[in-house]
């Protein structure tokens, strides 16, 4: 080695020295703390560089149990707020679970007399009552008209409502999750309305309002009693109207329930 070569090569020891250097590892620098796996090769010269795209991670939909109790409890803090039938209304119509009824048309709140001494809860709108925006209206409903006049009665000496305010599509029977969903709109209408007596029409609403997974034809007939804002009031199941247009010998028992809605009736103005 030359003198000049060995006094650059010492000249550059002593470079590295000066910068903190004083360690030879190697010809190309290294992680010294990283395994080796985890190292990646630099790609080669002149090699394209692959674009990598970082989609951010779409948050897991709610299920439909947590849907429900959202609503249910939404549908509450609204129904508490109502003061009026008129207020209800307005609740009930810019409810967010008239989205889940793409089939309706228009919200069927009630119909009749609302300061009437019974009211008559059915299941859910139909066809005809969805274009009329009014419960009861259909075939079904002019079998309740013909009913309540057997007895004496009619629309304006009752008041008529449902479960749902909206039709379910395809006309099919309200889910009990529904029912469930509705319940703290419909006990708030029960409440603001006053009635002395209520009738569950159809399987639907009475087991929704009783609280019980047993059939109307057990059901019906007898008379049991729910609790509205700390008031006990008496309710009667009986068969749904349409269930006795598609079972003509059924109405042999309707026609018994509402005897005794009239009995007890008569019993309530004697008081």
């Amino acid at each position: 080695m030359s003198p000049t070569t060995q006094d650059a090569g010492l000249a550059l020891l002593k470079w590295y020295a000066d910068t903190g250097a004083d360690e030879a590892i190697g010809n190309e620098a290294a992680a010294l703390y990283a395994k080796e796996a985890d190292i990646m090769p630099l790609p080669a010269k002149g090699a394209p560089i692959k674009q990598v795209s970082l989609k951010p991670q779409k948050p897991k939909p709610p299920s439909d149990e947590e849907v429900a109790e959202k609503l249910q409890t939404d549908a509450a803090s609204l129904a508490a707020s109502c003061a009026t039938l008129d207020e209800l209304r307005a609740a009930m119509e810019g409810f967010d679970a008239k989205a889940h009824f793409p089939a309706a048309r228009n919200l069927v709140f009630a119909d009749g007399n609302p300061q009437a001494d019974v009211m008559l809860i059915g299941e859910a709108p139909g066809e005809e009552e969805d274009r009329q925006g009014i419960p009861f209206v259909g075939r079904s409903g002019q079998l309740l008209d013909r009913m309540l006049d057997a007895i004496g009665h009619d629309r304006e000496s009752v008041y008529i409502s449902n479960i749902l305010p909206w039709r379910p599509m395809g006309n099919r029977t309200p889910t009990m999750q529904e029912g469930v969903i509705f319940l703290p709109f419909l006990m708030r209408h029960i409440e603001l309305a006053g009635p002395r007596l209520t009738v569950a029409l159809g399987g639907s609403s009475a087991k929704l309002l009783l609280g019980t997974n047993q059939g109307i034809m057990r059901l019906r007939g007898h008379w049991s009693e729910i609790e509205v804002a700390g008031r006990k009031v008496p309710i009667l199941p009986t068969l749904h109207p349409a269930y006795l247009l598609r079972n003509p010998l059924a109405k042999r028992e309707a026609w018994a329930d509402f005897l005794n809605l009239k009995q007890r009736l008569c019993e309530n103005l004697n008081d």
